[in-house]
């Protein structure tokens, strides 16, 4: 070796010379290390064992070389990073949250095709326009009532397409009455599948009736198999099958069922809110630790990285959750009306109540469907 040369320019020359020198004779067994004369800036020390815990590149000098803390990472560290690092594209498809580059999107047109297959996504489009249609007929009707449009001559389209509105949104809760039928079937299949796992017998030999099954089954189950039952005796009696005051009286029913498992619905997403927002904040405290802590370099940042996931993915969940508590009260509200006979503003209040739950559980389905569709794109 006839020559080293430092990585520092001409402030290095004379060792250089002397290196050289030294190695024409004898074989060099140690290099010492001489700072440079440029003291205008910092400079990191290429043969030092401890590296800075943030390196930037901008404080070197041109010549120089940082080096990074994967140099100092050890191998088992690596390989569980570099594992992560391969998985993270899957696993934020996850919920529907990121798309790796090498998938392509999912376009709005997949998405409301997979939604309007289901009879509750075809519900949810019907409701949706049904409640626009009412939401105009109140602000036309309110238009046409005020002062300064009052005594003019309307012309004749417009009674023409407030008949035809009108028509077409009592078509559009027919529509949706009949999707929902036999909508009591589920809640039996759960009571029937309950009765066939209790293997109780008593000691006369006879297993318990169906009857005990169905008094001892969850409130939500009964509420739920109560009122499929009764909206469709009323869908019945609406198309004409039933008699009018039988089909009043399950109607009625059905309000009251309504009414009961919404107050319910909301206790559950209050419990289950509970539950997200106290993973939330052990997930926080976690990461809290860790900021505080400082990086160094035995820490782990795939563990890091998996908190953070993990805090997105409780905060998307929470998102949801308050969304499904609004989409609750709105239907509480127009429930409301029909169970205690309300009458003040009940048409504007029902519309503006019923078009909001509409959009929000439209919303949440639209989403259940378009992350359905990323995992099946990613798989």
């Amino acid at each position: 070796m006839s020559s080293i040369t430092f990585p520092y320019g001409s402030g290095h020359a004379s060792s250089s010379s002397f290196i050289s020198a030294q190695d024409s004779t004898s074989s060099l067994s140690t290099v010492s290390y001489e700072p440079p004369n440029d003291t205008s800036s910092f400079q990191m020390n290429p043969l030092s064992s401890h590296p800075p815990r943030t390196p930037r590149t901008s404080i070197m000098s041109n010549g120089s070389h940082v080096f990074g803390t994967d140099v100092y990472d050890t191998k088992e560290d690596a390989q569980v990073t570099h594992t992560f690092e391969a998985d993270e594209s899957a696993s934020e498809s996850e919920d529907g949250e990121k798309v790796g580059a090498d998938h392509p999107r999912v376009r709005k047109e997949e998405v409301w095709r997979e939604l309007l297959k289901s009879a509750n996504g075809r519900d949810k489009a019907l409701k949706l326009l049904q409640y626009s249609m009412k939401m105009y007929l109140v602000f036309h009707f309110a238009i046409t009532a005020s002062p300064a449009f009052r005594g003019r001559n309307r012309p004749g389209w417009e009674a023409e397409l407030t008949h035809r509105l009108k028509s077409g949104i009592a078509g559009f809760s027919l529509t949706r009455k009949c999707l929902i039928l036999f909508n009591w079937l589920p809640p039996l299949t759960s009571i029937l599948a309950q009765h066939q796992s209790d293997s109780y017998v008593t000691h006369k030999g006879k297993q318990k009736p169906l009857l005990h099954t169905f008094l001892h089954a969850p409130p939500p189950v009964l509420l739920e198999f109560v009122n499929g039952l009764a909206d469709d005796a009323a869908t019945f009696s609406r198309l004409g099958l039933i008699g009018k005051r039988t089909g009043e009286r399950a109607g009625r029913l059905a309000d009251w069922c309504w009414f009961a498992s919404t107050l319910v619905n909301m206790v559950e997403n209050s419990v289950e809110r509970s539950v997200i927002l106290d993973l939330q904040h052990q997930v926080e405290g976690r990461l809290y630790s860790e900021s505080m802590s400082g990086a160094t370099s035995k820490s782990n940042p795939a563990a890091n990285k998996l908190d953070e996931k993990e805090l997105a993915r409780l905060q998307r969940q929470d998102y949801w959750i308050q969304i499904t508590r609004l989409k609750l009260l709105m239907d509480l509200i127009f429930v409301s009306y029909d169970v205690f006979r309300l009458k003040r503003a009940k048409g504007q209040v029902q519309t503006l109540a019923g078009l909001a739950s509409a959009v929000l559980s439209t919303a949440k389905l639209y989403d259940r469907h378009k992350s359905s569709l990323i995992k099946g794109v990613s798989h």
